[in-house]
């Protein structure tokens, strides 16, 4: 029984090493388990139990833990840090026309839901494709 466990965390091990998902490598250390116990008992339903189960048990109490802690943080870009910056209105801003803003120095085409005049201070509240959304800046 010990080559069988030996060939299934071989397997599992390249198969997590393809992934890269946190699929098998729970199953792998579930079939290191079963080896060890290959060497205390020769049973192999009982080995084939400890596998199932345990690969099972650590699969669902401890996969959303470490995807949580392994989950990449959103990185800002450059473009991202304007949101929140102040900008001042160049082109007047309707409701069902866009205008323009300066903001860090570069021009943006904008667009908010009141109107707003020409030399205005106005907040960076989302970027939406080249366009930004802004509102009245509140002091």
């Amino acid at each position: 029984m010990f080559w069988i466990w030996v060939a299934i965390v071989i397997l599992l091990s390249m198969v997590e090493v393809m992934t890269i998902n946190l699929t098998t490598i729970w199953f792998v250390i579930s079939g290191l388990l079963a080896l060890a116990i290959s060497f205390i008992n020769d049973n192999f339903m009982l080995q084939l139990g400890i596998f199932c189960i345990v690969g099972i048990v650590l699969l669902i109490t401890t996969r959303p833990i470490l995807q949580k802690w392994l989950s990449n943080k959103k990185v800002s870009t450059n473009l991202d840090r304007i949101i929140g910056m102040k900008g001042i209105v160049t082109e007047e801003i309707n409701k069902n026309k866009f205008g323009e803003v300066k903001v860090d120095g570069k021009r943006w085409t904008a667009y908010a839901e009141q109107e707003i005049k020409v030399d205005s201070t106005v907040k960076v509240l989302l970027i939406d494709g080249v366009k930004i959304k802004v509102e009245e800046w509140e002091d």
